[in-house]
């Protein structure tokens, strides 16, 4: 998702451009949905045997492509993109997968000192002007969906797991994916019943993570606090629109915040505090002032950084609840 709005900038500033991107076959239907991609192709990956491999490089070679922008680079796919014989190859100067490109930018990601969509953000600004073309800024919300189908939506999870329209719909995500880390179910449970405001409550799920989000409804219930699990859908657009229709989403460090951030849901965020995992690091898309992000406290330790116990969920939920009434 942090790669959107780099999408949205070359079609911007090169309207009649062709843009393909190369992505993992589980975030296909998103990027298919992406209204700046054009055509995509599946990557293999780097665990795909050789002859998978092999391939994928004819297939990217077939396509006779002007240009590569990597916006992620390792050995791997740097690999690809110069096997390929693209004769402008562009990507972070980052270890030795820099050898393999014609154009390099300096970035030094690892201080991250600045968001990852505006890293990329910087590549795509370096290719545009090598081609002398005049950098047309993107604005979010960077995904969206009819008015028609969120109403047709909404009618349907309303339905289906008995919420009340008239209310506003508050979406908690408490998986992480293995991403980063995350909130103890406890402390979601005490966040929660700490929230002034009176919601619709959703305990959304991928896959794999149907239990805890059960577990998680099960201690809101003995704190007399009711909740509704959403863990069915028909694919990652169809859960997008899901979210959409949400007038809050609370998680941490995961896909479904970056997801709900570019449709402009207001977004509260939970962060590991060591540098390559901060809030700004992993800033989400949402316009200024729709995104609040907590992190543990100052740490010289890394364990303490990474440590989400220490953050006090209580004084995060008094935040919230005055947050959001001046972003309602």
């Amino acid at each position: 998702m942090l790669a959107w709005p780099s999408f949205a900038m070359l079609k911007l500033s090169l309207p009649n451009c062709r843009i393909t991107a190369l992505v993992p076959g589980y975030t296909a239907a998103l990027a298919k949905a992406c209204p700046w991609i054009d055509e995509v192709i599946i990557d293999a990956g780097k665990k795909a045997d050789k002859v998978t491999q092999q391939a994928l490089v004819r297939t990217i070679k077939s396509a006779d492509f002007d240009a590569s922008i990597n916006l992620f680079s390792d050995t791997y796919n740097a690999l690809l993109v110069w096997k390929a014989k693209i004769p402008y190859r562009l990507a972070p100067a980052t270890k030795f997968a820099q050898v393999f490109y014609n154009k390099r930018i300096t970035q030094k990601r690892s201080q991250s000192a600045k968001p990852e969509f505006e890293y990329n953000l910087d590549l795509i600004r370096a290719f545009l002007n090598d081609q002398s073309v005049e950098v047309v800024e993107p604005k979010a919300p960077y995904f969206s969906f009819s008015l028609d189908s969120l109403a047709k939506k909404k009618e349907k999870l309303s339905e289906q797991l008995g919420l009340n329209k008239a209310k506003p719909w508050l979406y908690v995500h408490a998986g992480s994916g293995g991403s980063a880390n995350n909130l103890s179910l406890q402390q979601y449970c005490s966040l929660l019943t700490a929230l002034e405001d009176d919601f619709e409550l959703v305990l959304t799920a991928g896959p794999g993570e149907e239990e805890k989000a059960r577990d998680l409804q099960a201690l809101l219930k003995d704190n007399s606090m009711p909740s509704a699990v959403y863990d069915r859908n028909d694919g990652l657009v169809d859960f997008s629109c899901s979210l959409a229709c949400a007038n809050l989403f609370i998680a941490g460090s995961t896909g479904p915040l970056h997801i709900a951030a570019a449709l402009d849901v207001p977004t509260v965020g939970f962060f590991p505090a060591k540098r390559s995992a901060t809030p700004l690091r992993w800033k989400p898309l949402n316009t200024e002032g729709r995104h609040i992000a907590f992190c543990p406290p100052k740490a010289e330790d890394k364990v303490s950084q990474d440590d989400m116990s220490r953050i006090d969920v209580g004084s995060c939920a008094r935040e919230v609840s005055t947050w959001w009434k001046e972003t309602k």
